[in-house]
């Protein structure tokens, strides 16, 4: 760790220091950039706020890029396990995903410390209530103790603190979280810069004591054995992991709920925002699903020194006494102490179709958004925007070229492609299914795919290098045939029985990768063909009205991100292609 000189000006500034704020603050100072992150409270960096699990399908997939490209968030998951999951074994390789449950305070202050000790990066306690602008640009943070800090670029990683509101039952109160005021200043100074905020819901269920639960009546699940760690950097998982517990909802947890629907902010009016599709409340599984007989609760353990445990399934914003009811009235459960009440949460996000394809902002240069302001839900979908947003304001205020992943290179350029061409008219959550090339983009090459750029952008440590160089090499020669010197390196996971197993999965798929490789590459010549950034889509009267407004407002860079536009088709691509060869051309 080397000493930190406080710098008059900043050279990157991050507002927020939830999933995303952390590892954009960490990208941005291990690249070489002065960097200052901003938090209202040093005590909850990196929070795990709803359930403290990482990974799952397709965030899995997330997760390992992240720590392919020199992110943190997997490092910190190795520390922290309590119990891991590799989910989709029964099927193909393409979709197998890890996910871990996690020590959630020892997650915290283990990202933390990380922050702390890395160099050139300064942690602030103090909530941001504004921007310095000068020129249509930002030039630094306004803090609400008056304090101006100055900084060439802004990533903005506010989460759910955006005008946040609390809801259980039919009382509302302002928050961010339970028990933490929400950002109303910085709300407004959006608004100010011209920003048009939507509003968002999620939720997360009650937390109960392990004293009344009756682990006898559930259905116990133990963890892998041996876990697989999430980070290529970990050798290997020794401590003793814990099990979740399995158990259904009755009849008579439908009748209580629908009882009491009159009192539900969801369906009283009271909420009038979306929540996530993929992760709906208890209310809402009862009411939109009634033909199935019960629900799956399971009951995660937040940590090895506490007694809390996390309802997974039972996500609710009914009134504490009905959480209470419908608690238990499930097996298991019947006596069951409700340690934390579940709640619904409603905040502001801005439309990502306002960002380019380096998360920052169209209309206010040198301000970068990640997380769930742009609209996303999860905590690994918020690290990967946020590794995404530091690494680009670090190269924009450097002068460098932006870095960018397509679809075809990792999970992280399906989301940004997602949000930017797409947008989102509910919390988006990256699955396997939404990408195309999923069998090239599998959890357990994302090292192969993504490292060489860790190393170049100076994000991975080079001592590693060496050793990502020979398993590189085995796994190649490996899926050609040959069989390459045992090795292991001290510093990572790098070992030739894992270069045995992904050149199995190479060699098993070969037919499958080569065809996605070459419609990759037949898509890859749109993804060269830039569109002038003042092309005229109005006066194009061969295209519908729909096509002409979606890319007005969108202003694709490239004719690929034109054809993934909703409404877009083939057809129009082609008509666009000869459009701006014949702008070319005259100029």
């Amino acid at each position: 760790m080397t000493a930190f000189n406080y710098p008059a000006v900043f050279d990157v500034a991050v507002i927020g220091a939830g999933h995303a704020g952390c590892e954009a603050a960490l990208a941005a100072a291990r690249m070489g950039a002065k960097t200052l992150l901003l938090t209202q409270d040093l005590d909850t960096i990196a929070q795990m706020s709803c359930n403290p699990s990482i990974g799952g399908v397709g965030k899995g997939q997330l997760v390992r890029e992240i720590d392919a490209l020199g992110g943190e968030m997997a490092r910190i998951t190795d520390l922290s396990m309590l119990g891991c999951h590799m989910l989709n074994t029964s099927r193909g390789a393409a979709v197998h995903s890890p996910r871990a449950q996690c020590d959630k305070k020892l997650y915290q202050f283990s990202m933390k410390h990380a922050l702390e000790r890395q160099g050139g990066l300064l942690t602030i306690q103090d909530e941001a209530a504004g921007f310095l602008t000068r020129g249509g640009k930002v030039c630094g943070v306004l803090t609400a103790r008056g304090t101006r800090y100055r900084a060439a670029a802004v990533v903005l990683t506010a989460g759910t603190f955006l005008r946040g509101v609390v809801h259980i039952g039919m009382r509302s109160f302002p928050g961010g979280r339970y028990n933490h005021p929400p950002s109303n200043l910085l709300s407004k100074e959006l608004e100010h810069l011209g920003f048009k905020p939507g509003r968002l819901k999620t939720g997360t269920p009650m937390r109960l004591h392990a004293r009344g639960i009756d682990f006898s009546k559930c259905e116990k699940q133990e963890p892998d054995s041996p876990p697989t760690p999430l980070s290529h950097f970990t050798t290997a998982i020794t401590r003793q992991l814990l099990p979740c517990w399995i158990t259904r909802t009755s009849a008579k947890t439908a009748a209580i709920i629908t009882a009491g629907l009159g009192q539900s902010p969801l369906y009283s009016g009271k909420i009038n925002s979306t929540g996530p599709r993929y992760c709906p409340s208890i209310e809402d599984k009862i009411v939109k699903f009634p033909h199935h007989g019960s629900h799956h609760v399971f009951l995660e353990p937040e940590g090895f020194s506490t007694e809390e445990y996390y309802v997974n399934g039972l996500s609710t914003s009914l009134p504490e006494e009905t959480q209470l009811e419908i608690v238990r009235s499930v097996a298991g459960l019947e006596r069951a102490e409700i340690m934390r009440a579940g709640y619904a949460i409603e905040y502001d996000y801005c439309d990502p179709r306002g960002l380019d394809y380096t998360l920052q902002s169209r209309a206010v240069g040198g301000l970068f958004l990640a997380g769930q302001i742009n609209g996303t839900t999860g905590y690994e979908e918020a690290a990967a925007q946020g590794l995404m947003a530091g690494i680009n304001a670090t190269l924009k205020i450097r002068g460098e070229a932006p870095f960018i992943l397509r679809r075809d290179e990792a999970y992280i350029g399906v989301m940004i492609d997602d949000l930017i061409s797409k947008g989102v008219d509910e919390p988006y959550r990256i699955f396997t299914s939404r990408a195309e090339y999923r069998l090239m983009l599998r959890q357990d090459n994302a090292d192969l795919r993504l490292a060489q750029h860790g190393f170049r952008l100076g994000l991975l440590n080079a001592d590693h290098a060496p050793g990502f160089a020979r398993y590189r090499a085995a796994v190649k020669e490996l899926a050609a045939g040959g069989t390459p010197k045992a090795f292991r390196s001290a510093c990572c996971a790098w070992t030739l029985a894992k270069a045995r197993a992904t050149a199995a999965i190479e060699k098993e798929y070969a037919v499958y990768i080569h065809r996605n490789l070459k419609e990759a590459e037949r898509l890859k010549k749109f993804e060269h063909l830039e569109i002038p950034a003042d092309f005229r889509y109005a006066h194009i009267k061969a295209l519908s009205n729909e096509a002409r407004q979606r890319l007005e407002k969108t202003r694709p860079l490239t004719l690929a991100q034109a054809g993934r536009l909703p409404g877009i088709t083939p057809a129009d691509v082609q008509l666009l292609w000869i459009l701006v060869e014949k702008s070319r051309t005259h100029e």
